[in-house]
């Protein structure tokens, strides 16, 4: 069984009328670091999943998810 790291980044994002660059600028990162992210391409390190957290204003776990297929 493969473990899999879901995310709602772009969801939360577009919800709170964020860009891509104003997220990555909040949090520290490049705005391709975002959309890898939002695409599923990457996922972030502990750090820096608490610090979209804290951006959002919403739990880690209303971000990330593991899903088993």
């Amino acid at each position: 069984m493969e473990e899999k790291v879901a995310n709602n980044v772009y969801a939360l994002r577009t919800k709170q009328s964020l860009t891509q660059e104003f997220l990555a600028q909040k949090v520290g990162v490049t705005r391709q670091t975002i959309i890898a992210i939002e695409k599923g391409n990457y996922t972030p390190s502990v750090l820096l999943a608490l610090k979209l957290a804290a951006a959002f204003g919403v739990p880690v776990e209303a971000i990330f998810s593991i899903s088993y297929e």
